[in-house]
């Protein structure tokens, strides 16, 4: 029995020696994820490239984490040629195939993008994500309907903030602010706790002027995230634009320690000092804002408004004329660019600009009114006349909508209406001091006696401005205007009557633009 085990242990090490040693294509996969998890990418290459070359490249998962790292590293292409080889190796795999429609995506080729999502739907029907990104190429590509009805079939298939999100979006970027406000309200049902969609909430009540529940979602915002600067941002500009400036310059110092880069920011800052009518702080501010965000018109709307308050027309023309390209057809710029021109003595091109603002305008009679003034100054009274009974229209078209009009821009109309020998007609009324809108006009504050009627001078002194009637110019939408609203983003509040453009905080915005964005008006808010 002693002698027979030896000859059994040799017998059965032969054997093993005989046994082909076969490699295991996943023996290493444990800690390709585990390095892969912890972030710790060098290590994570290293093993993946041992695997492989066991392997011979055929490890699908080596090869996947490894795409993965070179997305994270910026690599979209050669990430999408890997998630490529994945999918050969594992043709049934949806997830796979969702890779590669993702790395479409981030290089922009949203057509081929959306033909990889269709061809994994066939292997997997009920993945939301496959729908909800299906919903986000259809929308990169502006085919709205299609982006809608696939972000729906992934709510119903599974409810997530981001695509409650994406579907809000779509609604702004269509103008329908009624139903993108429906869509939030259902976000924040389900996620009650989600401080962006009830930032964005928030927003869009402050700009249908709602402010009892804009201050609500608002407040619901900043109790889950004392420092969320988006909400501290709107809340500061309600206060700016009900004329609390100091309270609101408290809550933006408590933004400009979070983003002190914030372009919105500065702006309202600036329009808080001119509010209080300390200028050159304004003029710094803005300046200041202008130099982070060179492109974005309210910020040199308010530019050039500051400085036709200071008198410096020629800067204004310079901020208005630059504002004029970026938003080409916003009558408020044309009106205030007449005025700077009027005060060069350019009155030839000024009468062009008035012109060119009538033409676009349909519902604010400040434009009249101030190309009535200029024709009477310039001796045209039977052009003046036509101005005038053109800005009554305009007058009696607000008070059907209940709005008032400025006091200042009541009397100018009033001793135009004098001056031009037309009989006063009683479409004025006395304003109430508490009423909820009050723009300001481009009108003049000066003695009779002491210059002309409505005098340019006096026109540019008064600049707190065109915006009181501020517009919704979206683009495509041809000459339709609305009377005191804010523009078609979300994440700006409106702004009162002195507070210029205020800005809120755009939306936002979706890091890709093709995802929202985004401003308010008044000066004008960003």
């Amino acid at each position: 029995m002693t002698a027979s085990l030896p000859e059994a242990t040799e017998l059965l090490k032969a054997r093993l020696a005989r046994v082909p040693e076969l490699p295991i294509l996943e023996k290493r996969n444990w800690l390709i994820h585990l390095y892969y998890i912890r972030k710790d990418y060098d290590l994570c290459k290293i093993a993946i490239k041992e695997q492989l070359q066991e392997t011979h490249g055929m490890c699908e998962y080596a090869v996947y984490v490894q795409a993965l790292i070179f997305r994270l590293e910026g690599k979209i292409n050669e990430s999408l040629e890997l998630f490529q080889t994945c999918a050969i190796l594992k043709p049934r795999s949806a997830d796979n195939l969702k890779q590669v429609a993702r790395s479409l995506f981030l290089l922009g080729k949203h057509k081929a993008a959306i033909e990889v999502y269709n061809d994994a739907a066939q292997h997997n029907q009920k993945d939301w994500e496959i729908c909800h990104n299906l919903g986000v190429c259809y929308m990169q590509l502006k085919y709205f309907n299609k982006a809608k009805d696939q972000l729906n079939n992934a709510l119903q298939l599974n409810r997530h903030d981001l695509t409650y999100m994406m579907l809000g979006k779509i609604h702004l970027l269509e103008g329908n602010k009624d139903e993108a406000i429906e869509v939030y309200k259902k976000a924040v049902e389900f996620s009650p706790e989600n401080t962006e969609l009830l930032t964005t909430l928030g927003l869009l009540y402050l700009e249908r002027e709602d402010y009892q529940k804009a201050f609500e979602h608002l407040g619901n915002a900043l109790t889950y995230d004392p420092s969320n600067y988006k909400a501290i941002l709107a809340a500061g500009s309600m206060m700016q634009t009900h004329g609390d400036f100091d309270v609101a310059l408290t809550k933006y110092r408590v933004v400009a320690c979070a983003v002190p880069e914030s372009p919105p920011l500065w702006n309202n800052i600036g329009m808080c000092f001119f509010g209080k009518k300390k200028y050159v702080a304004a003029i710094s501010c803005l300046k200041r804002a202008n130099y982070l965000a060179p492109f974005d018109w309210k910020i040199l709307y308010n530019l050039g408004l500051v400085h036709l308050t200071m008198q410096q027309y020629a800067s204004a023309f310079h901020f208005i004329g630059a504002a004029v390209h970026l938003q080409p057809k916003l009558a408020e710029l044309y009106m205030l660019l007449a005025v700077a021109l009027t005060n060069l003595e350019d009155a030839e091109n000024a009468k062009i600009a008035y012109q060119k603002a009538s033409a676009l305008d349909t519902c604010n009679p400040l434009i009249n009114l101030n190309y009535a003034t200029f024709l009477y100054n310039r001796g045209d009274k039977k052009e003046a006349i036509l101005q005038y009974y053109e800005m009554k229209k305009k007058v009696h078209a607000l008070k059907e909508n209940t709005l008032e009009c400025d006091p200042e821009m009541v009397e100018v109309a009033q001793r135009l209406g004098a001056a031009l020998q037309l009989g006063e007609v009683a479409v004025w009324t006395k304003p109430t001091k508490d009423s909820k809108s009050k723009p300001r006009g481009t009108t003049s504050r000066k003695s009779s006696n002491a210059q002309p009627l409505g005098s340019n001078q006096a026109l540019g002194q008064a600049m707190s401005s065109a915006a009181g009637y501020a517009k919704t110019m979206i683009p495509g939408s041809g000459n339709s205007t609305q009377v005191a609203k804010a523009p078609s983003f979300p994440l700006e509040p409106k702004p009162n009557s002195e507070s210029g453009h205020e800005e809120a905080i755009t939306p936002a915005e979706e890091q890709e633009q093709s995802d929202p964005s985004q401003a308010t008006e008044g000066g004008k808010d960003s």
